[in-house]
């Protein structure tokens, strides 16, 4: 398979996972509530595909997608959200706190900064070549662990890269009402490296995020990437303050899916929506019908 098929497939993934997950949430096999990461999958690919096989990963609430594209099982992802034995965390985790190999994620917003602060500085005191990759949303600059943790980041040099995926709605609270001043500033203001990019297209996200990776990795230092995107779908399963207009052209002007689907002939990327959504429903069969580990 070609890389932009490869990458079309990683995303497709991601977003029928999710449409599945609230498609079948109102027939109550997933108890509590959940957040997806639609219109935000390019952020998670174009990340995570140039990660090392020792590197970490700290996601947040909003982390599905994350954990898709680190490459977990949407078997036992699934059966975590049933709160299944079988799930990523025995079905003790749920949604929002998941751990499996290098992955972590909490629903603690800000608590996950300093989480990957302490894992940057291990992997420091280690010698190790492994860098730390940490996903926040900009409803977390609210937090002031944030800035003890930026603090601290850039006075010891850890290896981490700080993701930004700046969706401008913080549940439903528009980021103009609730961030003051310049995001990349406040970051800067600690002598942070900040890059900046508005854009929700695999292709232009991919490599900067892969040049910044090695950056962290070469210079032992740390790096910010801000990335505006755009969230497709409500806060949780139902909690949006947006018009539907509003929506409806996020959805034409900033689907990932969608960009990245146009560079494939329809023959083909029909072919890997069908696989992928075979894929899918098996997973979910298998969640539901089995209480032991995958």
């Amino acid at each position: 398979m070609h890389k932009n098929a490869s990458m079309y497939e990683k995303l497709y993934t991601i977003r029928q996972f999710e449409i599945l997950l609230i498609e079948k949430f109102p027939t109550g096999i997933f108890p509590g509530t959940t957040h997806t990461s639609l219109g935000q999958e390019a952020n998670a690919v174009g990340v995570l595909s140039h990660l090392d096989a020792g590197d970490i990963v700290v996601s947040n609430h909003r982390g599905h997608g994350h954990f898709l594209a680190y490459g977990g099982d949407p078997r036992a992802l699934f059966a975590e959200l049933m709160g299944k034995p079988s799930g990523v965390c025995g079905g003790i985790g749920g949604s929002q706190h998941l751990h499996w190999r290098n992955f972590y994620s909490s629903g603690i917003q800000g608590g996950t900064l300093a989480m990957a602060s302490g894992m940057a500085l291990a992997e420091k005191e280690a010698g190790s070549q492994n860098i730390v990759v940490d996903f926040m949303g900009d409803g977390t600059l609210g937090e002031g662990i944030v800035y003890e943790c930026l603090n601290i980041i850039s006075l010891w040099g850890l290896p981490i890269l700080i993701v930004l995926e700046n969706n401008h709605i913080a549940q439903t609270t528009q980021v103009e009402k609730a961030v003051a001043g310049s995001i990349p500033e406040r970051f800067e203001a600690f002598g942070l490296p900040v890059e900046h990019i508005d854009s929700s297209d695999i292709l232009e996200i991919s490599p900067r995020a892969g040049r910044l990776m090695g950056e962290v990795r070469a210079q032992k230092e740390p790096r910010v990437l801000i990335i505006e995107t755009a969230r497709l779908g409500t806060h949780s399963k139902g909690d949006d303050t947006r018009t539907p207009q509003e929506i409806e052209l996020l959805w034409q002007a900033r689907d990932p899916v969608a960009i990245q689907g146009a560079r494939l002939l329809k023959e083909e990327r029909d072919r890997i929506n069908l696989q992928v959504e075979e894929k899918l429903q098996s997973a979910l069969k298998y969640a539901m019908e089995n209480e032991e580990a995958a």
